[in-house]
């Protein structure tokens, strides 16, 4: 995994449990989107962002998960976000959760930009999404 680009700070409570004590996978899956949605902050934040690109939404098209460990009631969590690469009318992150140095589950998710069409909603063209979140990088596809 190349250098993370965000990282997301979570503390497992009671809740975020099933009867066995282990964090219930549907809560590990929302991590990772809220460790998607708190890196967009950094670039006013969803709302702010789709306004400015005209479109409906930064929305999942695809997302999994791998469970190395259980992660329990109490565990300080780092929630790790990657770009693994850009596609033309997609957007794929990798995610690590960690405990410490300890691995506990690896993510990953496909997103798209979504804008109104004559049709309907399309996927949009990522450049213009690309451009803001990485301004310095190289857009060529």
């Amino acid at each position: 995994m190349t250098e993370p680009i965000h990282r997301f700070p979570v503390r497992v409570s009671f809740g975020d449990c099933d009867p066995a004590g282990i964090a219930y996978y549907p809560n590990i899956l929302s991590w990772l989107d809220r460790a998607f949605h708190d890196w967009l902050w950094g670039f006013s934040g969803h709302d702010a962002l789709c306004h400015k690109l005209d479109a409906v939404g930064i929305g999942l098209m695809d997302v999994s998960a791998k469970f190395v460990r259980p992660i329990r009631n109490g565990d300080d969590l780092t929630v790790t976000l990657t770009i693994e690469r850009w596609q033309a009318k997609a957007l794929v992150l990798a995610y690590e959760i960690r405990a410490g140095d300890r691995l506990m589950a690896t993510g990953r998710e496909t997103r798209g930009l979504f804008a109104k069409a004559k049709a309907g909603m399309i996927a949009a063209d990522m450049q213009t999404l690309r451009a803001i979140l990485e301004p310095d990088g190289d857009h060529r596809q």
